[in-house]
């Protein structure tokens, strides 16, 4: 993974799509869902740390993109 749209993809295997239309809320709750994953052992702790990784890093960029508005 090293993408969002990799991290969608790979959440569309366990059946989760999430569109919401707020970028930011929908980094988060593809963060969530891949808590649960982690939580339920479902995926990897490798896939997990990466996909976090990737999430977190495109939420603050999101963030630093509102506030520079």
């Amino acid at each position: 993974m090293k993408t969002v749209y990799d991290i969608q993809q790979y959440l569309k295997k366990f059946g989760t799509i999430i569109y919401i239309g707020d970028r930011i809320a929908d980094l988060e709750l593809m963060e969530a869902e891949l808590k649960e994953l982690y939580q339920s052992q479902l995926i990897e702790t490798r896939e997990f740390q990466t996909a976090l990784l990737i999430l977190r890093h495109e939420i603050q960029m999101e963030k630093d993109k509102r506030q520079s508005r």
